[in-house]
């Protein structure tokens, strides 16, 4: 087992209890969040891991090596730590925040610069932002720092105490991708601290869900949502939630459509005017020659543009909002519908486009979630009184 925590336990001076006979198994590669409310002890179990905060009893191992044995020093240098006030040093450029730890781990300095390069470029932002100081990005950017800081070391787990908390909802959105594509890409581990459901939800492969500093519960996102163990994780999770209705249907690319309008940055906005035409459509998503998406293109823009323009490249727009298709329909819905988008592309795990979900086919999946019980128990109804009609008249009437 990479991770195991045995029978933890911390208790405060005064006998408070933190955290009580805390027991958890955790796979190479897993996103696991701790969920639980204020005081619930998750980010206490949390800090033991790195030996922030030392643990009355029990065992914390990584890789069957009990963490009480090593160096603390060296310990917390092999994991990563992502706070929410990101903790990006100040006085120093990005490129010296990003190489903190392998500067400590005495790397050569040519090594740091290309793994500088190499982290900025992870979270598409430009090279240059390496010398610019923290004050200078804004706070999505500075946390997109924070994140990649921590795994510049290669480090195999990285620690996130409510990174996105203080965050405005798009941002915060913005960033769950972001890690979650990292954590995907990179094989990395993540323990992940947070107070919001719909982000456990999201972003992990298990959650723990907390109260009293005790293990409420371990399941996957689907398993707490449709067995949840007690009142508490009902209460948490919320009556509200949509919880999915078609249990055929769990992933975008089972709703997406798979007959996509797209055409090629080199192309004349004429041929694009023409496509739009064809297709009686009034856009187009952008690919390059391998169907990697790279963007969208309006009926306006080329209205707008067609004297002074004339490639597709020259007035696609870059920022186009997309989705994976093996994002679960549970995760995408809401993000989706609040955005106003009629439909949104839907790209493989190589951002390769392979359709688009539309705002219809939501509808009809939240239809069926609010109301399809409903629909079901009155077509039974019918039946049984067609039934009945005709047993007792020999005759349907």
């Amino acid at each position: 087992m990479f991770l195991s925590m045995e029978h933890l336990n911390k208790t405060y001076s005064g006998g408070k209890v933190a955290v009580e006979d805390f027991n958890l198994e955790v796979e190479k590669g897993e996103f696991v969040c701790f969920i639980g409310t204020s005081g619930s002890g998750k980010t206490t179990t949390m800090r033991m891991i790195n030996r922030m905060l030392q643990q009355t009893s029990g065992t914390i191992k990584i890789n069957g090596e009990d963490i009480s044995q090593m160096d603390p020093v060296k310990l917390r240098r092999k994991i990563g730590y992502v706070i929410q006030n990101i903790g990006l040093m100040p006085h120093m450029t990005i490129r010296q925040n990003i190489t903190l730890v392998p500067r400590l781990l005495k790397w050569p300095q040519d090594k740091m610069n290309e793994r500088a390069k190499e982290m900025i470029k992870l979270v598409d932002l430009p090279e240059e932002f390496l010398d610019r100081y923290p004050s200078e990005l804004s706070g999505g950017q500075q946390q997109r720092i924070g994140v990649v800081r921590a795994l510049a070391a290669d480090q195999d787990i990285i620690l996130m105490d409510e990174p996105y908390g203080a965050l405005d909802p798009i941002t915060r959105e913005s960033l769950q991708d972001l890690i979650k594509d990292l954590q995907t890409r990179l094989g990395k581990t993540i323990i992940f601290v947070t107070h919001d459901m719909d982000e456990a939800l999201t972003l992990a492969t298990k959650i723990v869900v907390m109260d009293g500093g005790k293990i409420m519960q371990v399941a996957s996102p689907d398993e707490i949502l449709r067995h949840p163990a007690n009142e508490f994780v009902e209460n948490l999770i919320g009556k509200d939630r949509l919880i999915q209705a078609r249990p055929s249907i769990t992933t975008v690319g089972q709703v997406m459509l798979k007959n996509v309008a797209s055409i090629t940055p080199d192309r004349l906005l004429k041929e694009a005017l023409k496509l739009m035409h064809d297709r009686r459509v009034d856009s187009l998503l952008v690919t390059d020659d391998g169907g990697t998406l790279k963007g969208y293109l309006d009926i306006e823009d080329i209205d707008y543009n067609f004297k002074t323009a004339t490639s597709v490249g020259d007035v696609m727009h870059n920022d186009v909002f997309y989705v994976k298709s093996d994002s679960l329909v549970r995760d995408t819905v809401e993000r989706i519908l609040k955005r106003g988008f009629k439909n949104v592309p839907v790209v493989d795990n190589h951002n390769r486009l392979v359709g688009i979900v539309t705002r219809a086919a939501l509808v009809d999946i939240v239809y069926d979630a609010l109301w399809g019980e409903e629909d079901k128990k009155d077509d039974s109804e019918d039946t049984a009184t067609a039934s009945t009609t005709v047993d007792q008249g020999g005759d349907a009437k």
